[in-house]
């Protein structure tokens, strides 16, 4: 039964394995920003200062959302190699992992500054100009929260008006 289980494994893992074009530094980089911004996420959440739910704190929906981003990038690096692949290329893949950990890293950087780690001030305005380039303000975290806020209110009307 064990055998049967790790070949199983196995099995998925080689699969997973070729769709995204394999298990090179860029991908091994990629899944670890992945697992650590989720977790820094989480942690700041349990202190109440996240910015992805109305009240600060651990939300459900706000987590199962950023798995489901975090899913969608692992999706858009399967869309990089099938390119790479059809133009005969091998730095799209790359190029888009790469990409995409800037965007995690930017988020670690947020999350472990929400939770109070101080950083020197040369490095803040170096994750400025990145958060700038890649069109990352704060201004695009406050509609996100009144979106939230907005559907939640929504939700609760709803849920109110049935119970009458």
């Amino acid at each position: 039964m064990k055998e049967n289980i790790c070949t199983i494994i196995g099995v998925i893992g080689a699969f997973f394995a070729a769709l995204v074009g394999g298990w090179d530094s860029a991908l091994i980089t990629l899944i670890t920003f992945m697992a650590v911004d989720f977790i820094t996420g989480f942690v700041t959440a349990a202190m109440g200062k996240s910015k992805h739910s109305v009240t600060g704190k651990l939300n459900s929906k706000a987590g199962w959302v950023g798995l489901a981003k975090k899913f969608c990038i692992l999706l858009m690096v399967v869309v990089a190699m099938r390119v790479d692949i059809l133009l005969g290329t091998t730095y799209i893949r790359d190029a888009t992992c790469i990409g995409f950990c800037v965007n995690e890293l930017l988020s670690i950087v947020e999350n472990t500054s929400l939770m109070g780690i101080a950083y020197p001030p040369a490095m803040l305005k170096a994750l400025e100009v990145l958060q700038k380039k890649a069109g990352r303000t704060d201004e695009d975290a406050q509609e996100h929260l009144e979106e939230i806020e907005e559907k939640e209110e929504e939700e609760e009307n709803k849920n109110g008006s049935e119970d009458l």
